[in-house]
């Protein structure tokens, strides 16, 4: 599950205009005999006409609601504190999770999402991946690591190119059959992956 921490205020502006017109007194020009008086100056433009009673201020327009697609990724070491918003596993440091449409996605989903749930989520960025996404080592305020605890419920592999191998103790013994397309991503196989996308398409066009 990517946790992406993001702390959220919305605020109301009001936009108060006062438009003061002020014709400066000054004495006028001198004019001599053998000069041609210079054309008058332009009259100001006429204020706008005042709001009707009750009539509301426009508002600014509200801002986009938030999701994985309005999120910015952060720099690589920045640490972040708040609320998560889960999206999946993906971008959890050193760890594999299903994707949403393989299997187990959804429950890995929703697994993250019981664990962040009224929780204060620490993200200590370690990198962006090559889709331009931030990798994050995420916590909980009781020190436990998202990763490690996704590992341990079955739910996510452990990805020892970019972990070193830190998670994979924790993997259950089932884990690599159960998430057999997440297993032949790092294996390189992604012939796997072409293969499930096709059956899956042939279903839906059923």
């Amino acid at each position: 599950m990517e946790a992406l921490v993001v702390l959220f205020g919305l605020g109301v502006i009001v936009y108060l205009a006062v438009t003061v017109f002020r014709r400066a007194s000054r004495p006028p020009p001198e004019i001599r005999l053998d000069q041609t008086p210079p054309p008058p100056a332009p009259a100001p433009p006429a204020p706008a006409p005042p709001a009707s009673i009750g009539e509301a201020a426009p508002s600014p327009p509200p801002p986009a609601p938030f999701s994985e697609r309005t999120a910015h990724p952060a720099p690589s070491g920045q640490i972040l504190s708040g609320r998560a918003y889960v999206v999946d596993g993906d971008t959890l440091f050193g760890i594999d999770a299903p994707e949403m449409n393989h299997p187990f996605g959804k429950r890995a989903k929703w697994a993250m999402f019981e664990l962040c749930k009224n929780q204060i989520v620490t993200a200590e960025v370690t990198s962006i991946d090559d889709h331009g996404r931030t990798v994050a080592i995420c916590s909980l305020s009781d020190g436990r690591d998202l990763s490690a605890e996704l590992v341990k419920q079955g739910l996510a592999l452990d990805w020892p190119k970019y972990s070193g191998g830190l998670y994979r103790a924790l993997e259950t013994p089932d884990a690599r059959r159960k998430l057999w397309l997440a297993d032949a991503r790092q294996k390189g196989w992604m012939h796997l992956w072409d293969k499930f996308d096709a059956q899956q398409e042939a279903k839906a066009a059923r």
